[in-house]
C-alpha cells in the first residue's frame, strides 16, 4: 500500500485481484465516469459554428464554449482532492457528474449567450470532481499489472464520451436544433452518472486525511520531480493540440471546398472510434515494451496526422483526423498511467497537478487557436497544433531517454 492510502472500513486494503467482479464493475464504472465527463465537455464543439451564427460572435468567441469549461475545470481539480478524502471518492465523483448534466440540460434552455457562458463555466468546474479522483483511485484501487490496461479502458470512456457528445449533439441538432442536441446528451449523461453510482464498488483503499498544509507540500514535491513535470508538460501540449484541431475543423467542414451539412460534419468524428481501441492497447503495448516508445509514438501519429489534414480532398483529412485521435489518446492513457505509477505517494495530488496542465492546454491553447484560424485559416490551425506536437514529441523523447528500459519478456517498470 502507498502512503497515500489507508484501509477502508471492513477491507482489507489490498488492491483488487485480477479479473474479479468488483474490478469489472469499477472498470465499467469509470468507463461511464469518463464518458459522462468527456461528453458533457465536448457536446457543443460540433455546433461553434452554429453559435457564432445564432450568436453572432466569431470563431475566438464561440470557442469560449468549450474553453470556459475546460478552464474552470483545470482549476476546480485542485479541490476535489481534499474534497473525496473528506466525503469519499464515490460521492465526489456521482455528485459532480449527476450536477453537471444537470447543467447541461439548463444550457439548452439559456436565453442568451452570457448565459449559456455561465453555465458552461458552472459545469467544467462541477466536473473537476471526477477526472483527478478517477485516475487516483484506480491507481490506488487496482493492482501494478492492471493499471495500465485500466487506465486505458477509463481513458477509451473518454474517447468514447468524446465521439457521442459529439457526433450525437450534431445528429440531434441537425435535425431538431441545438437546444434540443445539448437536452439529449444532457438525459444521457445523467442516466451514465445514476449507473456510475450503482456499479462502483466501494473503496478498498480511502485517501489519506489531512490538512490542508499537506496538499501544498505534496504539490511542491510532484513539481519538484521533472519526470512528472515532463509528464505535465506532455500532457498540456498533446490536449492543446487536439482541442484546437477539434475546435477549428467544425468551420472548415461547413464551408467550401467541403460545404458539409451540420449532421454530416458532426459524423466526421466518429473517427473517435479509434480513441476507444487506442486506449486500452496503448496500455498494454506500454506495459511491455516501456512507457517512453509508447508516448513518442503518439505524439509522432497526431504530427502526421495534422501534417494530412493540409492535403486537398476530405478522404484525407478525414485520416489525418483518426491519427491526430489515435496518437493523441495513446499519449493520455501512457502519461497519465505513467502519473500514478512515478508518485509513489499523494498519487490524488500528482493526478490533480497532471490534469490541471492537461486541461489548462485545452482552455488556452484552444482559444489561441482562433487567432491562428482568423488570420491563416487551416493552414495556420494546423501549423499552431504542429508546433505544440513537436514540442511535445521532444518532450517524450527525453522522457523515453531517462526511462528505465524493460527486462525481455518482462513488464514495463516504473521509473
Amino acid at each position: 500500500m502507498t502512503g497515500s492510502g489507508v484501509s477502508g472500513p471492513g477491507t482489507s486494503g489490498a488492491p483488487a485481484g485480477r479479473g474479479s467482479a468488483a474490478t469489472r464493475r469499477l472498470r465499467v464504472a469509470l468507463f461511464l465516469a469518463g464518458y459522462a465527463t468527456f461528453s458533457l465537455l465536448y457536446c457543443v464543439q460540433p455546433l461553434l459554428a452554429v453559435f457564432g451564427t445564432v450568436f453572432r460572435v466569431g470563431p475566438a468567441g464561440a470557442s469560449l464554449a468549450v474553453s470556459l469549461s475546460t478552464g474552470f475545470l483545470a482549476v476546480s481539480i485542485l479541490c476535489t482532492a481534499p474534497l473525496a478524502a473528506r466525503i469519499g471518492r464515490k460521492r465526489t465523483m456521482g455528485a459532480s457528474m449527476v450536477l453537471a448534466a444537470c447543467c447541461n440540460i439548463l444550457a439548452a434552455a439559456a436565453p442568451g449567450w452570457g448565459a449559456l457562458l455561465a453555465l458552461r463555466a458552472v459545469e467544467g468546474a462541477l466536473l473537476g470532481g471526477v477526472p483527478a479522483v478517477a485516475m487516483a483511485h484506480l491507481s490506488e484501487e487496482v493492482g501494478p499489472d492492471e493499471l495500465g490496461p485500466a487506465m486505458g479502458l477509463y481513458i477509451g470512456g473518454t474517447a468514447f464520451g468524446g465521439m457521442a457528445g459529439r457526433v450525437g449533439t450534431a445528429l440531434v441538432a441537425d435535425g431538431g436544433g441545438w437546444r434540443l442536441g445539448l437536452l439529449v446528451t444532457g438525459l444521457c449523461c445523467l442516466l451514465a452518472a445514476l449507473l456510475f453510482l450503482l456499479l462502483l464498488p466501494p473503496a478498498r483503499v480511502a485517501p489519506r486525511r489531512g490538512p490542508s498544509p499537506a496538499a501544498g507540500g505534496a504539490w511542491l514535491r510532484h513539481l519538484r520531480d521533472p519526470v512528472l513535470d515532463g509528464l505535465f508538460l506532455t500532457g498540456c501540449l498533446a490536449m492543446g493540440a487536439f482541442v484546437t484541431i477539434y475546435n477549428y475543423l467544425g468551420f472548415r467542414l461547413l464551408r467550401p471546398p467541403f460545404s458539409l451539412g451540420q449532421g454530416a460534419a458532426g459524423a466526421v468524428f466518429t473517427v473517435y472510434l479509434f480513441g476507444i481501441l487506442a486506449s486500452p492497447l496503448a496500455g498494454r503495448i506500454s506495459s511491455r515494451l516501456g512507457r517512453g516508445p509508447v508516448l513518442a509514438a503518439g505524439q509522432s501519429c497526431s504530427l502526421l496526422g495534422v501534417a494530412l489534414t493540409l492535403l486537398p480532398g476530405l478522404p484525407a483529412t478525414v485520416a489525418g483526423l483518426a491519427l491526430v485521435t489515435t496518437g493523441f489518446f495513446v499519449s493520455h492513457a501512457v502519461a497519465s498511467a505513467w502519473v500514478g505509477a512515478r508518485a509513489a505517494a499523494d498519487k490524488g495530488h500528482a493526478a490533480s497537478l497532471y490534469l490541471l496542465a492537461y486541461y489548462l492546454g485545452s482552455s488556452a491553447m484552444g482559444s489561441v487557436g482562433g487567432w491562428f484560424w482568423d488570420r491563416a485559416h487551416w493552414p495556420g490551425v494546423a501549423g499552431f497544433a504542429a508546433t505544440l506536437l513537436g514540442a511535445g514529441l521532444l518532450t517524450a523523447l527525453l522522457l523515453w531517454r531517462g526511462a528505465p528500459r524493460p527486462v525481455s519478456g518482462s513488464r514495463a517498470s516504473a521509473p
